[in-house]
């Protein structure tokens, strides 16, 4: 909530509660991104040798994720 700035999920959410952060890693893996996932968080870490390409490709599929996950914010 852009407002309150409560997060998307509540700490250590599960089952319906954690919907928005399993569809967001759902749609990452979907788009080949394997994040982890902790909580409200996410990390991605690429390694240091990736080309521009691969690194605007892995930034697209992030964007995909983070579309799904906004499904379930107001």
């Amino acid at each position: 909530d852009k407002e309150t700035r409560d997060p998307v999920v509540p700490y250590n959410a599960s089952g319906a509660a954690n919907a928005p952060m399993a569809a967001f890693g759902a749609a990452a893996k979907a788009h080949g991104l394997w994040p982890f996932i902790n909580m409200n968080r996410t990390h991605v870490v690429p390694p240091c040798n990736i080309t521009e390409a691969e690194a605007k490709e892995g930034l697209a599929a992030l964007d995909e994720a983070l579309s799904v996950a906004d499904e379930h914010t107001v």
